[in-house]
């Protein structure tokens, strides 16, 4: 396609009508000029496709594990082959673009639509979703990153003023996009419902045009959530090129009046259409349609990711793998019913389904399963069925409990009441594991669970998440041995909801949410204040230990323009094979501002059999030690020493070493009438404009008092700079404190 000539052919209706869906899925069609519709459908686990509508039976398709399963992966080759097998099954039924992945902060556990969010920290979760996007637009299928931005509750969702302060939005918020942004380049970019400080997201000319189309340099489409946009004309002014669902023929008449009116240059128009242009012309260039969908090994690859995700949080006495065990008692409705996706937009019609149960008695060999339901998945209590499961536990040599978060607890559409599980389920996990102590309980959920009423009876938790179609054959790997557990938390389980850093400010009030926990959120806020956690971030138990060893850096000081590198080695000390997930965080010693404990800034996964040691290094940039600073509206590295924190976990650092910085990038602190005497001391250009007064001030002050002294002067640092002036300088100052203060900013920004 000549995209140009394109435009330059299309009629002003034309170019409106392309700007605005045809269906729910479809974009408009330019037939005259050959410009065909482009096909979008919702995931971001699976590829959910309702052809013709809203309505009616979507198209068979894989269910994948859910987001927070893959980010407990922490294995980014895996997610794009998960982002591979999406696109082949794009390609096959004829869709274009995937709606996915979604990228929002784990803000609080509470969320209903966490199960689709990757993590509660920037640095994994723009990872995984960058590895997600990669791998589906590898094979010519483009992707929706979501929701941009601050799509942190379901709770009055469609209206909430999301209220973030400049650094926490930058630091928190925006970082997971900005990395899949530059380093995948979607194809596409989803705005969220709610508002922003104070402007909707789909109207939002800082958030879609400032930041992402011109500080990151996107180039794809901003595209809409479905009926997000308020006034089409403002939204596309402010940099939203398409809007979702149509038809919707009185948005492209707004838009056409807009232009004839002049309230809209048609330049703005016409750089959504090339950029829809742009789209449609990558979207023709892979063909749709004709190859089937290779279910048996896509079923296999769930599998292998599922049980990949899979966290091991309790094992005491070795219990888990099972082995030499004849008679084992199965105890949970979703055994037989197998909990393995949310609810909302993302729920796919799965081509197959393992059963959790006959995926047991296949590996369990002669060993005899029995099954009791043991609780029913609402929130109605049954005596009947606790007494029935105690009685086949205490039988049993073994007993396996499957526990699922119900629907009706965690959904797309409304947010979580709590983080416990029903009171029947935590009923039953205490009277099973009273009279069995070799109790597993196996869980289902999309997000962080409170455990401290139960977790001291089962011997064994086995976090298995909305584990997809083939989730149950996976949880039988890990039970048996068959695969090693490598999943680590890629959220904080708390031990109680009011432990949880926002709790205090969720869900908000008046229809706003005030983010005033700040950048403090997840592991950054529990490890900063030190506040104890059922398992932190990173958390995950092996059937086998790793031993870390040699941690070198590439320079003890260095400048932030050089960067450094990191290297440690990673030694299999148990007896079977496994996966280390190895973590390195980051703890700066001093900064001009608050910052958290430790945040983590780089990660791996390695495979080790019995006894073998590799090396794991990192490449660390001046980002890895920067924080944003909101007076420089950029990132910000410092001078200083910083700790390299290599863990098992947030809270399991086995190896640290300290490196000075340089940081030779870092701009001047802008200095201003309200900037404080301390600011003026601590720059260096800064106090050499204004050290000539103070000299003179001090040279006369010392003859009253002799403490007074150009070294003992930092008493004063909370005082403006014309206080200093005003209350001691006025015997030396030519002028007024005030004007002398405008003359020497007048000399130091003269001098730039």
């Amino acid at each position: 396609m000549d995209l140009k000539s394109l435009l330059e052919q299309m009629t002003l209706e034309e170019k409106a009508a392309l700007c605005t869906g045809l269906t729910p899925w479809d974009t408009v069609p330019v037939e005259r000029l050959g410009v065909p519709p482009i096909i979008m459908s919702d995931g971001p686990h699976g590829v959910r496709r309702v052809p013709g509508g809203f309505g009616g039976e979507t198209i068979p398709a894989t269910c994948f594990p859910t987001a927070s399963a893959l980010a407990s992966t922490w294995d980014v080759d895996l997610v794009r082959e998960l982002g591979e097998a999406l696109a082949d099954e794009c390609l096959s039924i004829g869709v274009d673009i995937v709606l996915g992945p979604g990228t929002n902060m784990k803000r609080t556990p509470l969320c209903g639509r966490n199960f689709e969010y990757f993590s509660e920290d920037p640095h994994l979760a723009g990872r995984m979703a960058a590895s997600l996007i990669n791998g589906v637009q590898s094979k010519g299928v483009g992707t929706s990153l979501k929701h941009f931005a601050a799509n942190n509750q379901e709770e009055q969702r469609f209206t909430i003023d999301a209220q973030i302060d400049e650094r926490t939005l930058h630091e928190l918020y925006l970082a997971a996009f900005e990395y899949a942004v530059k380093n995948a380049k979607p194809w596409t970019v989803m705005c969220a419902y709610n508002r922003l400080n104070g402007t909707y997201a789909s109207q939002h000319h800082y958030l879609l045009t400032d930041v992402l189309k011109d500080r990151w340099g996107f180039e794809g489409v901003v595209v809409s959530d479905w009926g997000a946009v308020h006034d089409r004309v403002e939204a596309l002014d402010a940099g939203l090129d398409l809007e979702m669902p149509g038809p919707q023929p009185h948005r492209t008449r707004a838009v056409v009046e807009a232009v004839r009116s002049g309230k809209l240059d048609e330049a703005a128009l016409d750089k959504a259409v090339m950029r829809l242009l742009s789209i449609i012309d990558k979207a023709q260039q892979t063909p749709k349609g004709g190859t089937p969908i290779d279910i048996d090994a896509h079923h296999a690859l769930a599998r292998r990711i599922a049980a990949d995700a899979m966290v091991l949080l309790k094992n005491e006495g070795g219990l888990l793998p099972l082995h030499d065990v004849s008679r084992i008692a199965v105890i949970g409705v979703a055994a037989k019913e197998p909990y393995f996706q949310g609810g909302g937009s993302s729920h796919i019609n799965p081509t197959r389904v393992d059963n959790p149960f006959d995926e047991l008695q296949k590996l369990a060999g002669d060993a005899a399963l029995a099954y009791a339901p043991g609780y029913t998945m609402d929130d109605a209590s049954d005596p009947a069925l606790i007494e029935e499961a105690v009685a086949l536990a205490r039988d049993a040599e073994i007993a396996l409990l499957y526990v699922a978060l119900p629907p009706l607890k965690e959904s797309e559409g409304y947010d979580r009441p709590d983080i416990d599980l029903m009171d029947h389920q935590v009923a039953l996990i205490q009277a099973v594991a009273a009279v069995q102590p070799k109790t597993v309980v196996i869980l289902n959920n999309g997000s962080a669970v409170a455990m401290k009423d139960w977790i001291d009876g089962p011997a064994a938790v086995l976090e298995a998440w909305m584990m997809g179609q083939a989730g149950g054959g996976a949880i039988a790997d890990v039970l048996f041995g068959k695969v090693n557990p490598s999943g680590h938390l890629a959220e904080t389980f708390p031990i109680k909801l009011s432990d949880t850093p926002a709790y205090i400010n969720y869900p908000g009030e008046l229809g706003k949410a005030r983010y005033g926990e700040g950048v403090f959120i997840g592991y950054r806020y529990y490890d900063t204040t030190q506040t104890p956690v059922q398992f932190p971030f990173g958390y995950g138990l092996s059937y086998t230990t790793f031993e870390y060893s040699n941690l070198r850096v590439s320079a003890e000081a260095f400048k932030d323009v050089d960067g450094l590198t990191v290297s440690v080695d990673v030694t299999n000390s148990g007896p079977v094979a496994g996966k280390a997930v190895v973590q390195l965080y980051v703890h700066d010693h001093e900064a001009s501002v608050a910052r958290p404990e430790k945040e983590l800034r780089a990660f791996g996964k390695v495979a080790l059999e019995p006894g073998e040691t590799k090396t794991v290094s990192f490449d660390l940039d001046a980002r890895a030690f920067a924080f944003y600073h909101a007076g420089h509206h950029d990132f910000v590295a410092e001078s200083g020493a910083f700790d390299i924190l290599i863990g098992a976990s947030s809270a399991d650092i086995r190896q640290s070493a300290t490196v000075t910085l340089d940081a030779t990038l870092t701009p001047p602190t802008p200095i201003t009438r309200d900037t404080l005497f301390r600011d003026w001391r601590h720059d260096p250009r800064a106090f050499a404009a204004i050290e000539p007064i103070l000299q003179k001030i001090v040279d006369a002050v010392s003859q009253i008092d002799p403490n007074w002294t150009m070294e003992n002067i930092g008493w004063a640092d909370e005082l403006l700079l014309e206080n200093v002036f005003g209350f001691w300088g006025a015997q030396v100052l030519d002028d007024t404190p005030e004007q002398t203060v405008k003359d020497v900013l007048a000399t130091l920004y003269s001098e730039e």
